[in-house]
């Protein structure tokens, strides 16, 4: 049952350990330079941006987490009060058990009721746009939430590990160039811990995309995640074959350069393995336009608001304070801030031959 596959996953990811074992975000490889001498007052750094038509307050969403379960409408609450309440962002977790199960709806609808004016994106499985009823499917994640743009999450890799899980994509490019036509909301195409190529940008910036949200390697693997779900489920031959792929992927700040030359023809979301203002400060740098954290923030928002509220609070702080050390002013002088890269994510760029960041 979809329901109860969603409260597992989110259990996996609260109580165990399922972070990349030796890959990192490759974050560490960017170094801002620092500036003694800003010539700013902390208050006078600006750090709002607009996405989908709505100002955000920082360059930051709540990436897709959870919904779908009756434990799960709390931390969809938590959430998005907490986003709400610091003029930021939320993208929910699969839609597909309330679309299987309209019981599950409200477990949803209450992030859209924490405000009108925070952007909501609504959430879809690529696996699901093969459906020939895929725009109404489509069509009712988005009314559900009165969302201002729907994602389609790309969970290949997911899929194929998981006990019964989707393996069927062909078709899945001609399906989204379909909803991007007909939906009448923006398109975000986001993967689950594997990042995007530039190659996959480009054919999904030619389906119709809005915005691309990378979910590089480096933080939450969604094959450990399932690693843990075979093993629940005695499926010791899918657990094997999840252990194999559990670093697999492109890390976060490769894929960020991936897609950055595809702007502006897209919004970059950075995301996957993003802890801090500082991982935020970085992404943008390196050509993102704003950043989402997830697992981050699942353990507060199991306790509650107020710990989502305060992890989000010092994120917010402590990009502000990496904007004005790296002497910007607002968040469009920070994607233009000096940097410096090394290790395995300047030699990735040098055989990738993204030097130039022309889109070939």
């Amino acid at each position: 049952m979809t329901s109860e596959r969603k409260l597992m996953h989110l259990e996996i990811c609260r109580d165990m350990d399922v972070g990349s074992r030796w890959k990192t975000t490759h974050l560490e490889d960017v170094e801002l330079v620092h500036l003694a001498t800003p010539e700013l007052d902390l208050t006078e750094v600006d750090l709002s941006t607009a996405f989908l038509g709505k100002k955000l307050s920082a360059p930051l969403i709540i990436s897709a987490m959870t919904g779908g379960h009756p434990s799960t409408r709390k931390i969809n609450e938590s959430l998005a009060k907490a986003a709400a309440g610091l003029g930021l962002g939320i993208c929910v977790g699969s839609q597909r058990a309330a679309l299987e199960d309209p019981s599950q709806e409200e477990t949803f609808r209450v992030v859209r009721d924490a405000s009108e004016e925070m952007p909501v994106i609504a959430n879809i499985g690529a696996a699901q746009l093969l459906s020939p009823d895929r725009l109404s499917l489509a069509s009712r994640a988005v009314s559900m939430l009165k969302a201002d743009a729907i994602a389609v999450h790309l969970n290949p890799l997911q899929e194929i590990v998981q006990p019964m899980g989707d393996t069927k994509y062909r078709g899945v490019l001609s399906a989204i160039r379909d909803l991007s036509r007909d939906l009448g909301v923006p398109l975000v195409a986001k993967e689950t811990g594997c990042g995007i190529s530039r190659e996959v940008a480009r054919s999904l910036v030619d389906s119709g995309v809005s915005a691309i949200e990378v979910a590089g390697a480096g933080g939450t693997s969604w094959a450990a995640v399932e690693y843990y779900n075979a093993l629940k489920q005695g499926e010791r031959s899918n657990a094997e074959v999840a252990e194999t792929f559990w670093d697999w992927g492109i890390p976060t700040a490769m894929s960020i350069c991936e897609v950055r030359p595809l702007k502006p023809a897209i919004t970059l979301i950075a995301s996957g393995g993003i802890k801090n203002g500082l991982d935020i400060a970085k992404s943008i740098a390196l050509g993102a336009d704003l950043a989402g954290v997830a697992r981050e923030l699942l353990i507060p928002a199991f306790k509650g608001y107020w710990e989502v509220s305060a992890r989000l609070e010092r994120m917010v702080h402590e990009l502000k304070a990496a904007t004005l050390l790296s002497g910007a002013r607002d968040i469009s002088s920070l994607r233009s801030a000096p940097v410096v890269l090394s290790g395995g994510l300047l030699n990735w760029i040098r055989q990738r031959g993204l030097d130039g960041d022309n889109d070939d």
